[in-house]
């Protein structure tokens, strides 16, 4: 077969077609075929990696790297360094924490190891007072929790009532306050009354919606209050009866406690003369005491005795008589009787009060804070007559005398109280040994009244001391020849019945009460309001008969405890007496025989003798 001729032309169009696919055949990528030998065309690759070239080697770069890399190093370094801190941090509180379950694990361990050694060492005895004591604190705790819980409750109560009083007083402000035109109507027509007519009228209108209005509305309040008060005492006492376990008990007797010094209070702020209000508030102290003995009874592990629950009953319905009295005097006093109160006339709170107090109030002839403790014979301050009347500041600067030994850093005179029958500037110290609340008499500045808000939690006084600390405070105030013819404790506070002494005699009518804090070693408290009506001097006249002669009357199975001649209340007046201290089948008795007559006139069981006791 023979060869096709192929022309030029078509030899120039190949060898054209051969050299364009060399030109796009790609290079070959081993290292060798970069030093070949064919040259490079011109174009933009060599430029290119001249820059490239030149970016790698710019130390200005390079230098920010470095840094960059520098920082990184060290940021991550410092992170470790914390984290190894706060693992060193936890291991130690760890350790410490261990350490402290250590140390408490060991004086847990010597406290088990000294009560232990304790109980080894201690007798019967002592081991049923001290727990007797543990038991009375924890109680006194209780009563006091039990106490702030219902004083703040009280205080919301009486802060909601002020807004609500005020509310009403802007609701009623925004009703009489007419517009422009009534206001000149009103104007118009009031120009043509008579002036006297108009001014007596307004002022009339001012004083019974001003201040009267303000202080009757208060008044009503605590008339409610107290009614409140009652009803929750005749709900606890109710309760009281019927409880038989000590659990029970002892919450009604806290409550009995708690609720029977709130009702004392609120009857002190009704506009009332101290006479109206006295046998009243005396049962309610009363009533407050004889539920704490009880309280301390039932946490020392005893039973209530039959005389303590028939003082329940007695209580309970006296406490009745009162519900019924006070829940109608609320459902029918008005604003006009509580301003008729407050003027010192005669009112319907008056009348009710007088009723309850002369009809109700005939307590059992039973003594737990001393014979004759509530003597008030006369109508007027017997000892206070012929002193003069004392300014307020006067009376500051006594009250700050008679605590010159107490760090009196400020006295200020808060305004009087009582009425025709012993009138009282209410003074208010505040000192290094706690705060006090003080009465001074108008008339002469004597001490009436002081109590102390500062509570006492540790007995380092013996009964001796306190009474010492007592008699050396009355000396102090004007009051002398005093002897202490009662004393009880209560907790840690030792409290005193102190009467005059006269020729020997004892005045029973003539009694001051003291309150010694045993932890502090100061007197705390007084209440000489029977002393300021009774005292005055006596003349006492002989015995006719012997105290011999009396004894030899005694039956042989009564143990006589002491006999001494007393000046003792009795049916309006006083009478010269032998008092015998005597006791049998377990109980004590006073016995009181008249010293001319030889008759016995008066015989007083001794309640609470665990508390409570003679001094002779």
């Amino acid at each position: 077969m023979t060869k096709k001729k192929i022309s030029s032309g078509a030899k120039k169009a190949q060898s054209l077609t051969t050299e364009k696919t060399a030109k796009n055949k790609p290079e070959p990528t081993h290292p060798r075929s970069v030093k070949s030998s064919t040259p490079t065309p011109k174009g933009k690759a060599q430029p290119k990696q001249a820059a490239q070239t030149n970016h790698r080697k710019n130390p200005v770069k390079i230098e920010g790297k470095e840094e960059k890399k520098l920082q990184a190093q060290q940021i991550k370094a410092e992170k470790k360094q914390k984290k190894l801190e706060s693992k060193l941090e936890h291991k130690q509180k760890r350790l410490e924490k261990l350490a402290a379950l250590k140390n408490k694990r060991e004086e847990r361990k010597q406290r088990r190891q000294e009560k232990k050694d304790m109980l080894k060492n201690e007798s019967k005895q002592a081991r049923l007072e001290r727990k007797q004591e543990e038991r009375n604190l924890k109680m006194q705790a209780l009563v006091a929790k039990r106490k702030a819980r219902a004083q703040e409750k009280q205080a919301k109560r009486e802060h909601a009532l002020r807004i609500k009083q005020q509310k009403r007083e802007k609701q009623g402000e925004r009703k009489r306050a007419p517009g422009f035109g009534g206001w000149l109507a009103a104007v118009i027509a009031l120009g043509v009354t008579t002036l006297a007519l108009g001014t007596m009228l307004t002022f009339g209108w001012l004083n019974m919606n001003g201040v009267q209005a303000d202080m009757a509305m208060g008044q009503t309040s605590t008339l409610y209050e107290l009614n409140s008060v009652i009803d929750n005492l005749d709900a606890n006492l109710s309760k009281a009866r019927v409880a038989t376990s000590s659990y029970e008990q002892t919450k009604v007797l806290s409550d009995v406690a708690i609720q029977s010094e709130m009702a004392e209070v609120l009857l002190e702020r009704l506009p009332l003369e101290c006479n109206a209000t006295q046998n009243l508030t005396s049962f309610i102290n009363k009533m407050s005491d004889s539920s704490k003995k009880m309280l301390y009874d039932v946490a020392a592990g005893k039973a209530l005795t039959e005389s303590q629950k028939a003082t329940i009953e007695y209580m309970y319905k006296v406490n009745g008589e009162m519900k019924q009295m006070v829940n109608e005097l609320c459902s029918s006093c008005t604003l006009k009787d509580i301003v008729s109160a407050m003027k010192g006339n005669s009112s319907k709170i008056s009348k009710s009060f007088d009723k309850i107090q002369n009809n109700v109030l005939t307590a059992p002839k039973e003594i737990q804070d001393g014979p004759f403790a509530e003597s008030r014979l006369t109508s007027s301050a017997k000892y206070l007559q012929g002193f003069e009347e004392i300014s307020a500041p006067r009376a500051e600067k006594m009250a700050q005398d008679y605590f010159s030994d107490y760090g009196v850093r400020k006295v200020n005179c808060d305004g009087e109280s009582g009425g025709n029958l012993l009138e009282l500037y209410n003074v208010t110290l505040k000192t290094d040994k706690g705060d006090f609340f003080a009465q001074i008499s108008k008339r002469g500045g004597k001490l009436i009244l002081f109590d102390s808000y500062k509570p006492c939690k540790q007995s380092n006084f013996s009964i001796e001391r306190c009474v010492d600390i007592a008699t050396d405070f009355l000396t102090k105030i004007g009051y002398e020849d005093m002897s202490a013819v009662w004393i009880s404790e209560n907790g840690t506070t030792c409290n005193i019945n102190f009467a005059y002494k006269q020729q020997g005699v004892i005045v029973y009518p003539d009694v001051i009460k003291v309150k010694v804090c045993e932890e502090r070693g100061i007197v705390t408290g007084i209440e000489a309001l029977s002393y300021a009506l009774n005292h005055t001097e006596r003349n006492v006249k002989k015995a006719s008969i012997s105290k011999d002669d009396i004894l030899n009357k005694l039956p042989s199975n009564v143990t006589l405890l002491g006999t001494r001649l007393a000046l003792i209340p009795f049916n309006g007046s006083e009478v010269l007496t032998h008092e015998i201290y005597c006791s049998y089948g377990g109980r004590e008795y006073y016995s009181y025989v008249d010293a001319n007559s030889g008759e016995q006139i008066q015989i007083l069981t001794v309640v609470g003798t665990k508390q409570g006791k003679a001094l002779y």
